[in-house]
């Protein structure tokens, strides 16, 4: 098998790098980032910038590797380097209840069609996509099956895939987050060794995380919005009763709901509404990770990091 240290993958749509998380993890090489929020930049550069040199290691590197919005972006150009997997959590208001459900009719959920494009100029071996599983069943107002755009999209790209359903409390943290994620492969010898990795127990409990007794086994889904609602409202996500007393959480309880590691942090110049936002739209880093060792083992290359359990 060859080792994942020459693995290298592209993080799209990147926010707060859940996605670099996982595959750093494993001991992936990321090669290049696209995040057109500043807030979220600043986190990224935070955490990122000393690990990864292939994408900060000079200042004309990241000019051409660590870049803004995607649609500005030439996939043809040797400034965008190939990749082996291309990982991107593309935006999801448009597919999702808190959004208006336009899908591909809404500016937003045309970014799957930057997406496409890089997978046709580029032709990285592998894609993991994510979004809100309302994705599955989403219908455009002109009454067109958005999954379906999709699938012959990506078909016609060359690649073989599959959809999973996944929430993050089967991959070990404390969080319901159900998510659609969508694997390809360039080759069919790689789709036909993919196998979905089975559910794990909990490895750290709600009332662990939150310091105090509760009476949740697994929480609320993190999203952006519903901050500050109150407990006993169904868009609520940041507050419990904890101890018998309703806590609201910050971004440390975020983090590890999440399932972030230990040296990952927010900056000083980043706020608590602004790190909340950003949690909320990440992804379950432990998810995201299972999967990712299994695309990784599909591709005959062996996990060489330190693994979510000794992070």
């Amino acid at each position: 098998m060859t080792k994942s240290k020459e693995t290298t993958f592209a993080d799209l749509f990147a926010g707060i790098g859940g996605f670099h998380a996982a595959f750093h993890n494993l001991g992936a090489q990321c090669k290049f980032v696209s995040e057109w929020d500043e807030s979220a930049r600043k986190t990224y550069r935070h955490n990122y910038e000393s690990k990864s040199p292939l994408v900060f290691g000079s200042q004309q590197l990241e000019k051409h590797r660590f870049v803004g919005d995607i649609t500005k972006v030439d996939s043809k150009s040797r400034n965008m380097p190939k990749v082996d997997i291309l990982c991107a959590g593309f935006p999801c208001q448009p597919f999702s209840q808190a959004g208006q459900k336009l899908g591909l009719e809404e500016a937003r959920g045309t970014l799957f069609f930057d997406i496409l494009r890089i997978l046709i100029d580029k032709k990285p071996a592998a894609f993991f996509l994510e979004n809100v599983r309302g994705l599955l069943n989403h219908v455009s107002p002109g009454g067109i099956q958005t999954m379906d755009v999709i699938r012959n999209q990506l078909s016609e790209a060359g690649y073989y895939f599959s959809e999973h359903l996944v929430k993050a409390s089967d991959y070990g943290v404390p969080q319901n987050r159900p998510r659609v994620f969508i694997i390809g492969f360039r080759t069919k010898l790689h789709f036909n060794r993919f196998k979905a990795p089975p559910p794990v127990e909990l490895s750290t409990s709600l009332s662990e995380i939150l310091g105090g007794q509760t009476g949740k086994k697994i929480g609320y889904t993190l999203r952006v919005g519903g901050a500050g609602s109150g407990v006993s409202d169904r868009r609520n996500w940041d507050t419990y009763i904890v101890n018998g007393e309703a806590k609201k959480i910050g971004p440390a309880e975020g983090l590890k709901m999440q399932g972030f590691p230990s040296w990952f942090s927010f900056p000083d110049d980043v706020s608590r509404s602004q790190a909340m936002k950003q949690l909320g739209n990440s992804v379950a880093v432990p998810a995201v990770e299972a999967y990712a060792r299994e695309i990784l083992r599909a591709m005959g290359r062996e996990a060489n990091g330190v693994g979510s359990q000794q992070r």
